[in-house]
């Protein structure tokens, strides 16, 4: 893919609301506020290009390879992937995208679903404790928003957990979700969607939402 199709895919982000965007829509982002959130979207401040992070960087440059190794695994699932492929399932909705890292075929069944790859670097007890028996808030919301914009049936988090006080360790999970068992948080994620973007739209600073303590 060119850069031209990266600025194309960038440009129509901003109009809409993807993955990324749907934790700071409910104040549960830990890098950004609803706020924040808004005045990016209303072109008052320009997004954070965190590209040359260098843990960003290893999530992109990993994730190809996680993919196959997801493919290896699991060989039940059709996976496909398209870069800068955007998703909008809801009508007269198209501000409710998302851009995804594989879309899955279930070949028994022909079901569709989502595969969402994520990598994270364990330095302390807190970020232990994020993981514990868990998605973080945050993925999983990522998650929610993007079963409301596909309208699929499931989704499949693959997760390499890297741990910096350990070089030789490294922990591969699997989550499985299913519509149905999530469909309530389907349902609130895109009533606050609504909320936000109508604040877009009319240019109305939203309320900050913090984040309960």
């Amino acid at each position: 893919m060119g850069e031209i199709e990266k600025l194309e895919w960038l440009k129509k982000r901003n109009s809409g609301i993807g993955g990324s965007d749907a934790a700071a829509v409910i104040g549960v982002s830990k890098w950004k506020t609803n706020v924040q959130l808004w005045e990016e979207k209303t072109g008052r401040r320009e997004p954070e290009d965190i590209s040359e992070n260098e843990f960003v960087k290893y999530g992109k440059e990993s994730e190809k390879f996680l993919r196959e190794l997801f493919k290896l695994d699991f060989p039940e699932y059709i996976v496909n992937y398209d870069e800068f492929g955007m998703k909008a399932n809801i009508k007269n909705k198209p501000f409710i995208f998302a851009t995804l890292d594989g879309d899955l075929i279930e070949k028994e069944t022909g079901r569709k679903g989502i595969l969402e790859i994520k990598t994270s670097f364990i330095s302390s007890s807190a970020q232990i404790a994020w993981w514990d028996n868990r998605i973080p808030d945050t993925y999983y919301i990522q998650v929610i928003h993007q079963l409301l914009a596909t309208g699929w049936e499931f989704a499949v988090v693959k997760a390499q957990l890297k741990y910096w006080y350990d070089k030789n360790k490294i922990d591969v999970r699997h989550y499985f979700i299913e519509r149905k068992d999530v469909i309530d948080d389907i349902n609130f994620i895109f009533n606050k969607e609504l909320e936000f973007w109508d604040c877009v739209e009319k240019d109305k600073r939203p309320s900050l939402i913090l984040p309960d303590i």
